[in-house]
């Protein structure tokens, strides 16, 4: 929750922030990740740029999709997160790939050329950031 908080405080200061992010894996084997320095003594330190739209913007693509719906996202991205609630509350079959866990989708997002989260791919059309009103433009 605190990194949450703090993401979307770098958010409201700039849509392009930089911060010092803590990992560590606990006892488990699950990885966190915070803006605090944990109590463990194995911590890696990362710095993470945040990246998210936004405002949304639009392209056409080689590749065609068809009716298929690809996103590509973040865990933590407020837009990422307000696509996939509209895509599930409208029955909207999506595939979505998480550009920080997912190593060949970071890939593919980078020859893209794109620079923000989402990015939603619909036939040959593809929409950086998210709203209802310009997926559905896309979509439709």
């Amino acid at each position: 929750m605190k990194l949450f908080i703090f993401i979307i405080s770098l958010l409201v200061i700039s849509s392009s922030a930089y911060g010092q992010i803590y990992k560590w894996t606990d006892s488990d084997g699950k990885v966190h990740f915070s803006d605090q320095r944990p109590d463990t003594p194995v911590v890696g330190e990362i710095e993470a740029k945040v990246i998210t739209y936004t405002s949304v913007t639009y392209d056409v693509i080689k590749l065609d999709h068809g009716n298929r719906v690809v996103m590509y996202s973040t865990a933590w991205c407020k837009y990422c997160k307000k696509a996939r609630k509209y895509f599930k509350k409208n029955n909207i079959s999506f595939t979505d790939y998480d550009i920080e866990k997912d190593s060949e989708a970071n890939n593919r997002y980078k020859k893209m050329g794109a620079k923000g989260v989402p990015v939603i791919l619909v036939g040959k059309k593809r929409m950086n950031g998210f709203s209802v009103r310009g997926f559905e433009r896309i979509y439709k």
